[in-house]
C-alpha cells in the first residue's frame, strides 16, 4: 500500500511540473520569490492528489475539478487571465488523455485487454502508467521548443536533440522494464523495477530544472553584453558631440584672432597678403567644418563623426539626408539603430579587399522615417528568416547583438525591416513611423 501511495504521488507531481512547463509556454510568471512559487505548486499538487483520490470513479467531475484548480493555481503562478487559464488548462488535460489514451492502447496491443495486467502482475501496470507520465513530459518539452519563450530560443536545435536524448533513453529504458516484468518472481522485484521508473522520471525533471538555471544565466548574461554595447554606443556618441563642442569653442577663438587680423591687413592696404591670407582660411575652414546637417543635433554629430571616420579610413560613404528636425524618436534608440548599423558598415568595409563603399539613405517621408544602409564586404553572410546566423557556435559576436538591438528598437516603435545580401553587398532597409 506504502509503494501505492508513494506512485500516485510522485505521478501527481510528475503531472503538475509538466503542467507548470506547458503553461510557460503561453505565459510569464508573476513572481521571482521561489517560495510563493513552490508554494503555488504544491498547493496544485496536493489539491490535484486529493480530487483524484475522492473522485476516483467519476471520471467527468474529476477531469472538470482538476482543469478548474489548475487554472486558479496557474492564473496565481503566471501573468494570465482565468479565463485564458482554463482554456491552456483544457488543451493540456486534453493533451495528458490523448497520452494516457495512447498508453491504453498500447496496453490493448501486448496485453489484449487491461484486466490481463492486473491479473498477471501490478508492476506492468504502474510501469505502463510511468511510461506515460514521460511521453507526456517529452510532448511537453517538444511544445515549449516550437512556441515556447526567451528559454527556447538560447538552446540551438543540435543542443535540444542532445537534451531530447534523456527523455528518450528513458521511455525505452521503461519499456524494456516492462518487457521484462513478466519474469518477476517476488514482490522486492515488482518494487525494484518501480523505483527505477520513478528514479529515472524524477531525474528527466532534475535535469530539465538545471538546464533551465543554466538557460537564465546564458540570458542574464546575453542581455549583459546588450547593455554594454548599447552603453558603449551611447559613450561614443555623447563623447563626439563633446569634442565637437570643445572644436567649436576653439574655433570661436581662432575666428576672433583671425577677424582681427585680416582688418589689420586691411587697414595696411596690404592687399595681395589679405588675398592669400584669406586663401589659406577658407581652406582650413572647408576641412573643418561639418558635412552632414540635418537639423537634429544627435543624428548631425552620428554622422558626422562616422563620415570622418570613413574618410580618414579611405572608404566612399555616399548618403541621401533631408530635414529630420521633427523626428520624434527617443535619442538613444537614435544612437541605437544609427550607430549599430554604420559600425558594422564600416567593420564589414574595412575587410574589403576590393570596393570600399557605403550608401545611407536617411529620410523623413510623410509619417514614416527611411533608414537603409548598404555596404560592400567580403566572405559569406547567411540570411535565415531575416537575421545574420552567426558563425560561432555557443556565443554571439558584437556584431550579432548589434543586429539584435537594431531589431528590438524596430519592433518598440512598430517598424519593419529587411535584411538582403547580393553581389557582395549588404542591405539593411529599416521603416518606422513617426
Amino acid at each position: 500500500m506504502l509503494v501505492n501511495y508513494i506512485q500516485s504521488i510522485m505521478l501527481t507531481v510528475l503531472e503538475i511540473i509538466c503542467c507548470k512547463i506547458f503553461f510557460e509556454s503561453f505565459a510569464e510568471k508573476r513572481s521571482e520569490n521561489n517560495w510563493r512559487n513552490c508554494s503555488i505548486i504544491l498547493g496544485t499538487v496536493i489539491c490535484g492528489y486529493i480530487i483524484a483520490l475522492l473522485f476516483y470513479d467519476q471520471f467527468v467531475l474529476k477531469q472538470m475539478l482538476a482543469i478548474v484548480v489548475i487554472a486558479l493555481f496557474m492564473s496565481f503562478y503566471f501573468k494570465i487571465h482565468l479565463k485564458k487559464a482554463i482554456i491552456v488548462s483544457l488543451l493540456f488535460q486534453a493533451l495528458l488523455l490523448s497520452v494516457d489514451y495512447f498508453t491504453l492502447w498500447l496496453n490493448v496491443s501486448l496485453f489484449h485487454s487491461v484486466a490481463e495486467i492486473n491479473e498477471s502482475h501490478f508492476v506492468g501496470g504502474s510501469l505502463i502508467t510511468v511510461l506515460a507520465k514521460i511521453i507526456l513530459f517529452l510532448v511537453v518539452l517538444l511544445i515549449r521548443k516550437k512556441i515556447g519563450g526567451e528559454s527556447s530560443d538560447v538552446l540551438r536545435s543540435t543542443d535540444w536533440l542532445r537534451f531530447i536524448f534523456f527523455p528518450l533513453f528513458t521511455i525505452f529504458t521503461v519499456i524494456a522494464l516492462f518487457i521484462t516484468s513478466g519474469s518477476i518472481e517476488n514482490q522486492k522485484q515488482e518494487n525494484v523495477f518501480l523505483v527505477i521508473a520513478l528514479c529515472l522520471a524524477g531525474m528527466n525533471i532534475v535535469v530539465f530544472c538545471m538546464i533551465n538555471d543554466i538557460l537564465k544565466r546564458e540570458i542574464k548574461i546575453r542581455e549583459n553584453e546588450v547593455f554594454q554595447l548599447k552603453a558603449r554606443n551611447q559613450t561614443d556618441m555623447y563623447r563626439s558631440i563633446s569634442e565637437n563642442f570643445v572644436k567649436q569653442r576653439k574655433k570661436t577663438h581662432e575666428y576672433k584672432n583671425q577677424i582681427m587680423c585680416i582688418e589689420s591687413l586691411i587697414e595696411m592696404e596690404n592687399y595681395d597678403e589679405l588675398k592669400d591670407y584669406v586663401r589659406s582660411i577658407s581652406g582650413n575652414l572647408s576641412t573643418e567644418l561639418d558635412y552632414i546637417k540635418t537639423n537634429n543635433v544627435i543624428i548631425d554629430a552620428i554622422l558626422n563623426s562616422k563620415y570622418k571616420e570613413t574618410l580618414d579610413k579611405g572608404m566612399v560613404f555616399i548618403f541621401q539626408i533631408n530635414d529630420l528636425s521633427g523626428i520624434k524618436m527617443r535619442d538613444e534608440d537614435i544612437v541605437v539603430i544609427l550607430s549599430n548599423l554604420l559600425n558594422n558598415a564600416i567593420e564589414a568595409c574595412e575587410k574589403c579587399s576590393g570596393k570600399k563603399v557605403m550608401k545611407m539613405k536617411l529620410v523623413k517621408e510623410k509619417d514614416n522615417i527611411i533608414i537603409s544602409v548598404k555596404n560592400t564586404y567580403d566572405g559569406k553572410l547567411n540570411i535565415k528568416d531575416g537575421e545574420i546566423q552567426t558563425s560561432k557556435k555557443y556565443e554571439m559576436d558584437e556584431h550579432g547583438i548589434g543586429i539584435k538591438n537594431i531589431i528590438e528598437v524596430i519592433t518598440k516603435y512598430q517598424g519593419s525591416y529587411a535584411i538582403r545580401n547580393d553581389n557582395n553587398e549588404f542591405y539593411f532597409s529599416v521603416i518606422l513611423p513617426n
